[in-house]
């Protein structure tokens, strides 16, 4: 062999062993350990910012501030799946709230996405984007559903981080009573465990979407910084007691859930964006049953009858 066609082969190895190292073996058991290290007890603070501005004349927004206290229950843990479950507690008078939920699933073949205004639909995944990760659903209070996103935990320098896929939302809870000037964001998340708790950034581009997906314009970007540290200081009492008093009832709401998203055409909201008319009726139940009272079957079906249906055919 010539020096020229050695140093040539030298090259070519060169220039494809970073390509081939990109990504590295998934560690099954360090995914699951980060994704269950996100249970505990918190105290939150939530901020987000309005950077890029792409509207003409659009004028940024206020920042804004929030926090609160939160305890992270397990609801399953199965090799390939994981539920975490968000209760929030205020502190002073102890009353609890049923916040979000998020799902993890090991190389969902599939998943929900927000397609249109109050619809989602079961969309199949491709093995390039679903092969060693996890894709990560998260469920609004009533449990409907909010967002997915599918990615890779990163365990590169002893850290885990997951980041997803670009995915659609509808309008955060924080600002769908007050804005009408857009009605989907465009988001990237990323979740990292950090010594003493973990946090959740976003990467959000606000934008306004035609009824068959496409977008009409973008409003400006965003960015979101939700820090979980862990506190041994707080209360949460009430929130285990609440979940275990209610954890049978809610099962009963995620399989109608579940049995919605699974229809061919996939799900519609039949409420306003705020979703009010659904979680005023589930959380009155639930309430009921926390006091000891029963609640049928036929009771929550006459709330999904109400207020869910098949979406339209695409």
């Amino acid at each position: 062999m010539t020096l020229h066609a050695t140093l040539l082969l030298l090259a070519i190895a060169t220039t494809a062993a970073p390509a081939q190292q990109a990504r590295p073996p998934v560690d099954l058991d360090a995914d699951r350990k980060a994704i269950l290290a996100m249970q505990g007890e918190y105290t939150i603070d939530f901020a987000f910012d309005e950077t890029v501005l792409l509207a003409p004349g659009y004028e940024r927004a206020p920042a804004q501030r929030s926090g609160g206290d939160e305890v992270v229950i397990v609801v399953e843990d199965t090799p390939h799946r994981i539920v975490l479950q968000h209760i929030l507690v205020e502190q002073k008078s102890g009353h609890v709230t049923k916040h979000w939920r998020q799902d993890w699933t090991f190389e969902a073949p599939r998943r929900w996405e927000f397609v249109a205004d109050q619809t989602w639909r079961m969309r199949e995944l491709p093995a390039e984007l679903t092969t060693g990760a996890w894709t990560q659903c998260v469920y609004e209070v009533s449990d409907a559903p909010r967002y997915c996103g599918t990615g890779r935990w990163n365990h590169r320098y002893g850290v885990a981080t997951w980041t997803s896929d670009r995915t659609w939302r509808p309008l955060p809870r924080r600002e769908y009573t007050k804005r009408d000037d857009y009605n989907a964001m465009n988001v990237e998340n990323r979740h990292t465990i950090v010594p003493g708790g973990w946090t959740h950034e976003q990467d959000n581009t606000k934008a306004v979407r035609r009824a068959d997906g496409s977008t009409e314009r973008t409003v400006a970007r965003e960015t979101g910084f939700n820090d979980y540290v862990r506190t041994g200081a707080l209360d949460f009492q009430p929130a285990y007691d609440y979940w275990n008093a209610t954890r049978d009832y809610w099962a009963r709401v995620r399989a109608r859930w579940d049995a919605a998203l699974g229809h061919p055409d996939g799900l519609r909201l039949k409420t306003d964006v705020d979703g009010m008319a659904m979680i005023v009726p589930l959380f009155t139940q639930a309430g009921e049953v926390q006091d000891g009272q029963p609640v049928d079957d036929a009771r929550i079906d006459a709330v999904f009858a109400e207020w869910v249906e098949p979406a339209a055919s695409p």
